[in-house]
């Protein structure tokens, strides 16, 4: 499911109903010429 819930930790993020799942993120460079993704997949 897409449900999440975070542990008593305050970080640790799982599933509502325990399975595997998949996290990424990108990181965004602001610059004059307009946003870059630094982490994009090639």
């Amino acid at each position: 499911t897409y449900e999440v819930e975070v542990l008593p930790d305050n970080w640790t993020v799982v599933t509502r109903n325990r399975r595997l799942s998949a996290h990424f993120e990108h990181t965004v460079a602001i610059t004059d010429q307009g946003p870059l993704i630094l982490t994009e997949l090639f």
